[in-house]
């Protein structure tokens, strides 16, 4: 049994929150945080841009640097740790009713704490989600309301028609 993994899911929680409001006051928004390791943990922070557009490696350069300021004024982690700043991607993480909404349409993958109807690993279409649970269209055209405080992960499938639906256009001349 990992003990670890109650004290991650709270200083995650945490770091949310003392990152958070940084990263909305520079103009981009909070995806997800993540704490990997433990004798030199790595605080995993995921961010999109507010307005929308592809965030770049100089956006990532200002969160790290402006997060990395914030997280060692409040010292919530003991000892030394490493910071990773990225973008969700295409293949992104489903942590916001935002995410489950703006993706509806896609093939997703996710896994729940508790089981529902006998099984806590599901995959289908993207149905949207409510304040309370994320709808998926299962394999086998029934639908499913996983509760979003039971979703212990969530993630876009890589597909084609995803890659199509992110990809930037071409400028055209």
């Amino acid at each position: 049994m990992d003990i670890t993994e109650p004290r991650h899911a709270s200083l995650e929680a945490r770091l949310g929150a003392i990152v958070g409001p940084t990263l909305a006051d520079m103009g981009y928004e909070l995806v997800r945080v993540m704490l990997i390791g433990r004798d030199r943990p790595t605080v995993q922070i995921m961010a999109d841009r507010a307005d929308g557009a592809q965030i770049t490696v100089e956006d990532c350069e200002a969160i790290s640097h402006a997060v990395s300021a914030v997280i060692d004024v409040d010292d919530p982690i003991p000892g030394a740790w490493t910071l990773e700043v990225s973008s969700a991607g295409i293949d992104r993480p489903l942590t916001r009713v935002k995410d489950w909404n703006r993706f509806a349409g896609h093939l997703a993958r996710a896994e729940t704490e508790v089981p529902i109807d006998g099984r806590k690993r599901f995959s289908g279409i993207v149905l949207g989600a409510d304040t309370t649970a994320a709808r998926l269209r299962l394999d086998d055209g029934s639908e499913v309301a996983l509760p979003l405080a039971h979703i212990r992960r969530a993630k876009l499938a890589l597909t084609d028609d995803l890659i199509a639906a992110t990809t930037a256009p071409k400028p055209t001349n």
